[in-house]
């Protein structure tokens, strides 16, 4: 018989330890970075300025700020040899196994690989921060066949991912919104793919050892890909031209479930959701593309009417970034461009009082003690 405390399903309500990064309160429905209101932040900071909070505690002044966001324009590139492995990817190859991959021998190539000091993983952060992004804009581009984008200092984190993405500058209003997206999916606490970088880390292993394990978490639907699987259903309901409410009631009838709605943590609405709803509705209507946030609000009402359930950040990304221009197979490899963020503040502050993660599990098996059975009289 177990002599642990009993077991929960998921770890759910476990407090596996503390935490100065992230605070949520999910019954009123609030996230906030070291403190600072998500409202705050997505309505007056920029991607960069959080980067910072997180990784510092606090908000950067100017000129703080401009020598951080010079940093990392030094960082934004990527070893030749790292472009060759992305040129020896099969063109079937999804994203985000490309981009778990690519991370992991990104280490191979980091002047600090060897060295697990705070100095050099704030200077891995620094560089992964910025290689990220880099690699999913440019893996796309060489599957498609098209030339690599050089960065442009003159451009942030956010305008520099679209103009290597799509090859063209891009405008305010798309850099804005994407940045809004990325301060909304940078940190959520001690989330699956946070806690697999966390656990790596407390090992003492290196930072790109734990930066894939969160990026092979991330991958999964219950995670990071739930709003792929929001946006398939919306293409499904415009090609087959079926009413968005109807099709759902089907789903439903085949007791399939409903991605994008419902949250381990909030029983009220996600934050995140609330400026994903009007980005959605802003992005359409400013491109003429309604009809994918029209498909969205109408599934959002009659879920939240039948079944009492709340949109997610997963719900509302997915129509924001196809009107970005963003492939439905980025979608989570974008989710990682901004978690990056925070798996690292992570990796770091998990490094700055370090204890190895291991947890029991209650036992259910064979009760002990069992017989051995010699083999001839099994």
């Amino acid at each position: 018989m177990s002599t642990t405390t009993p077991a929960s399903r998921g770890l759910e309500d476990i407090v596996a330890g503390v935490s100065a990064i992230t605070y949520i309160d999910g019954e009123n429905g609030v996230l906030a970075y070291r403190g600072i209101d998500i409202h705050e932040l997505a309505d007056n900071a920029t991607f960069e300025e959080v980067t910072y909070l997180l990784w510092h505690g606090r908000l950067p002044n100017r000129s703080e700020l401009a020598d951080f966001t010079l940093q990392l324009a030094r960082e934004r590139k990527l070893d030749a040899q790292i472009i060759s492995l992305l040129r020896q990817a099969p063109r079937h190859a999804l994203p985000m196994d490309v981009l778990r991959s690519i991370v992991s021998s990104l280490s191979f190539f980091d002047p600090e690989e060897t060295v697990n000091t705070k100095d050099a993983n704030y200077h891995k952060a620094m560089r992964l921060f910025s290689q990220i992004a880099m690699i999913v804009a440019s893996y796309d581009r060489i599957r498609k066949g098209l030339p690599l984008i050089e960065p442009d200092r003159s451009l942030s984190h956010s305008g520099n991912f679209l103009l290597m993405l799509n090859g063209e500058r891009p405008s305010e209003t798309a850099i804005r919104a994407l940045d809004i997206s990325l301060i909304l999916s940078a940190d959520h606490e001690w989330n699956a793919s946070t806690f697999a970088a966390r656990v790596v880390a407390a090992t003492l292993s290196d930072m790109h050892s734990a930066i894939t394990a969160g990026i092979g978490a991330l991958k999964g639907p219950l995670h990071g890909g739930a709003n792929e699987a929001v946006f398939k259903i919306l293409i499904e309901i415009d090609q087959n031209g079926a009413d968005p409410v109807e099709y759902i009631k089907g789903m439903l009838a085949q007791k399939a479930k409903v991605p994008g709605f419902g949250h381990r943590v909030y029983t009220t609405e996600d934050p995140r959701a609330t400026h994903l709803r009007r980005m959605s509705r802003d992005l359409g209507y400013s491109s003429g593309q309604t009809k994918w946030f029209e498909y969205s609000k109408a599934i959002e009402d009659f879920i939240n009417a039948e079944r009492k359930l709340n949109a997610n950040v997963d719900f509302y990304s997915a129509s924001t970034y196809h009107t970005l221009g963003i492939d439905v197979d980025l979608f989570t490899p974008l989710f990682a461009v901004s978690r990056i963020a925070g798996w690292t503040a992570h990796v770091m502050e998990q490094l700055n009082d370090n204890r190895l993660i291991r947890p029991r599990a209650e036992y259910i098996g064979p009760v002990y003690p069992s017989k051995w059975i010699p083999i001839d009289e099994r």
